[in-house]
């Protein structure tokens, strides 16, 4: 049996200062164990996450304590309309805050991206339905660091705390 499929690029909105998370899972339950997640992790957090139900009614689930960055997710969700992905926009703080705690939630499959950079994500759709078929996350590598750069790189991880 020979099959068609359609490509497509959605580009992710990502608001000034904020960071998006994408992911797949498997189960409704998601958006309120990955709302627990996020709200539990850190205590300035603000953020919007969305669910694309993957069978049943197909509808975008939501949560989230910031009303923008539900809208945003909500709007993520729709263009993508990629059953079991999940998107999460974050203000007040990074994934590097919150990575851990997302992926340990039980119905988290796989992260596909976890960035501030813009987002293209790449999407397969055929007679079933459509999938993430992977990203594109930032630019092509230009050249390897050299002494400034890491001396650069160092200095920079800590100044913003996260090495001493």
């Amino acid at each position: 049996m020979v099959y068609e499929m359609d490509l497509s690029i959605v580009e992710m909105k990502i608001p000034e200062g904020c960071n998006i998370i994408l992911g797949q899972s498997h189960f409704i339950k998601t958006v309120e164990d990955l709302y627990e997640a996020l709200a539990s992790s850190a205590p300035t957090i603000k953020f919007g996450l969305a669910f694309c139900e993957a069978s049943g009614d197909c509808l975008v689930r939501a949560e989230g304590n910031d009303e923008e960055l539900k809208k945003t997710a909500i709007d993520n969700a729709l263009a993508l309309s990629s059953g079991h992905s999940f998107n999460v926009v974050l203000k007040d703080a990074y994934p590097i805050n919150v990575l851990t705690q997302v992926k340990m939630v039980p119905e988290v499959c796989r992260i596909f991206a976890a960035t501030a950079n813009p987002l293209q994500v790449i999407v397969a759709e055929t007679e079933q339905g459509r999938g993430i078929m992977g990203v594109v996350d930032g630019m092509k590598s230009k050249g390897v660091e050299d002494e400034e750069g890491i001396k650069w790189r160092k200095s920079f991880l800590r100044k913003i705390g996260y090495k001493t």
